[in-house]
């Protein structure tokens, strides 16, 4: 099994990575800061679902198989950057709550956040390569059962980063009910529909 000299290693490395702000971390605030708490949790959950399996497609070497298709690869970034791109548009399209109005009236359902961080994820073809290069690293062979390994230490990297963006969700709820009014209103939801885009952007330039 994997020593605890290993696994205090893994958990400072994680942490660290976590911690800094990342395309996932980035699309989970600007759901919570626009649409509220709980659509930024629901973005936090379909974002830690989409890289547990991502870490299953490691264990099962289907990550391998992607990463061999240039063509295949090409297309599931350019597919995620395109649908980033368009909820940056809806979200310009659509008003902001105003003064009178409840703040979570905009918000996308439960589920519909959920699946939104899901298919983020999944269409961030840099998440299989992370996946292939960084958990291998900690796998020592000779600990034993090398896919048990991959699986615990796959789901130490999800348990981090859902607990990671389940607090900033929070906070960024938080702040929002505060500033959820007439212009302040206007410029985050600008800012978030900009954000949307500038990582759509970013996905799609490698």
């Amino acid at each position: 099994m994997i020593s605890l000299t290993v696994l205090a290693g893994y958990f400072a490395a994680i942490t660290l990575l976590m911690i800094t702000p990342g395309p996932d971390m980035m699309f989970v605030l600007t759901n919570a800061t626009r649409y509220g708490a709980r659509t930024g949790i629901a973005a936090a959950l379909g974002v830690a679902t989409g890289e547990t399996l991502h870490v299953a497609a490691v264990i099962g070497g289907l990550a391998a198989v992607l990463t061999a298709s240039p063509v295949l690869f090409a297309g599931i970034r350019y597919a995620g950057a395109a649908y980033l791109i368009l909820l940056g548009i809806q979200a310009l399209r659509q008003r902001a709550p105003g003064a009178g109005e409840d703040a979570q009236s905009a918000a996308p359902g439960w589920m519909r956040g959920f699946r939104r961080g899901l298919l983020t994820n999944l269409l961030n073809p840099k998440m299989i390569l992370f996946s292939i290069a960084f958990l291998p690293q900690f796998v020592r062979p000779s600990a034993g059962h090398v896919t048990l390994q991959l699986a615990v230490l796959g789901g130490l990297f999800v348990a981090v980063q859902l607990a990671v963006d389940i607090t900033l969700a929070s906070v960024a709820g938080r702040i929002r009910r505060r500033l959820s009014h007439g212009r302040t209103a206007r410029w985050i939801n600008r800012t978030c529909a900009g954000l949307f885009i500038a990582l759509g952007l970013r996905l799609a330039a490698g």
